[in-house]
């Protein structure tokens, strides 16, 4: 069971991550779309059936199938998890970010601009990256 949950983790895991990546960058095409275009319309649907369809439901797969992982394979007393989850929770704080922009270019409300997506774009990346190695090196 334990290699059947890691490998739909890993699954997971890299579908939550495809979502993150892309969801900014569609929020900085959407910023230079003029509100009430058909090309905002349709960025709109794009963020949210993405948001709703990928993004959420791996998410929540990663973090069941994570945690009964770390119970399975006994690592709650290990350092390097403790910075894994750390690390999973500040990501998990992106996905709750980028949910609410998500809603606030739905309802036409978004006060930024396509720089501040492009930054935002690479947290995701540095946080994944950072999580990846603790899970391979496992340095403390």
């Amino acid at each position: 069971m334990y290699e059947w949950a890691k490998a739909l983790h890993v699954i997971a895991v890299i579908s939550w991550m495809a979502g993150m990546l892309y969801l900014p960058r569609l929020f900085v095409y959407h910023c230079d779309a003029e509100i009430g275009s058909k090309q905002s319309e349709t960025f709109k649907v794009m963020e949210r059936r993405l948001l709703k369809a990928i993004i959420n439901p791996a998410m929540i797969a990663t973090w069941i199938l994570g945690l009964y992982l770390a119970w399975a394979g006994h690592w709650f007393s290990s350092g390097w998890f403790h910075a894994k989850l750390t690390l999973v929770l500040l990501m998990s704080g992106v996905h709750g970010f980028l949910s609410a922009r998500v809603r606030d270019f739905a309802q036409d409300k978004n006060t930024r601009n396509s720089k501040f997506y492009r930054i935002i774009n690479e947290v995701p990346t540095v946080l994944m990256i950072l999580i990846v190695i603790l899970v391979i090196v496992k340095p403390f």
